[in-house]
């Protein structure tokens, strides 16, 4: 058997959790394809990590060396989500949080992969008595959620998964674009750790 010969086979998937891997993979590729060509952060379960994920790219830096931006992800003090929750009810444990943080002008990425989650449709409604912005991360299947936001970025998938992995290379995507138009000075994007000064490379 010659050495191409082996090599093409191990790109074929073989038993069946390895072929079940590809589709998914395959499925995830088609998904980010269509969001590609179809579209110009508070959150629940696997949200909640994307909008943490979100709120460290821009609280600390992107790609970028630049002033840091202020942004918190409301999912992350157990203290105020277990005391609103237990005081108010859980449909309120991101809206009485922005109630205090919020102002005019400012902006929510309210994230929810059905569109359906109530926590999230109360800061909403929060935000837009605040007068903030509204930006909100949603699947197919959030057409409703998406029309009560000012912007709506929309993974076109009705699958929990695809929608998340949607949801992420948008957010990276935002982050890019908030860095430019912010800091629009060329800087050169850092690859690693900065070398203290005076150490050999």
């Amino acid at each position: 058997m010659s050495k191409s010969t082996r090599s093409t086979r191990r790109t074929v998937p073989g038993g069946p959790l390895e072929r079940a891997a590809h589709a998914i993979l395959a499925d995830s590729g088609r998904t980010v394809g269509r969001l590609a060509a179809h579209s110009a952060f508070c959150g629940n379960g696997g949200s909640a990590a994307d909008a943490q994920h979100l709120a460290c790219e821009l609280a600390g830096r992107y790609l970028l060396d630049r002033p840091a931006l202020p942004a918190v992800a409301l999912s992350t003090n157990t203290s105020s989500l277990t005391a609103i929750g237990n005081d108010f009810g859980y449909d309120d444990v991101f809206a009485r949080q922005l109630e205090g943080l919020g102002a005019p002008g400012d902006v929510l990425v309210a994230i929810t992969t059905s569109g359906r989650s109530k926590s999230v449709l109360r800061a909403v409604e929060v935000a837009r008595t605040l007068g903030m912005v509204v930006i909100g991360m949603t699947g197919a299947r959030g057409v409703g959620f998406a029309r009560r936001c000012d912007h709506a970025l929309v993974t076109p998938h009705d699958l929990t998964p695809r929608v998340q992995e949607g949801h992420i290379a948008m957010g990276h995507a935002l982050c890019e674009l908030i860095e430019r138009a912010l800091f629009s000075r060329p800087a050169r994007p850092r690859r690693g750790r900065p070398r203290p000064r005076g150490q050999a490379r």
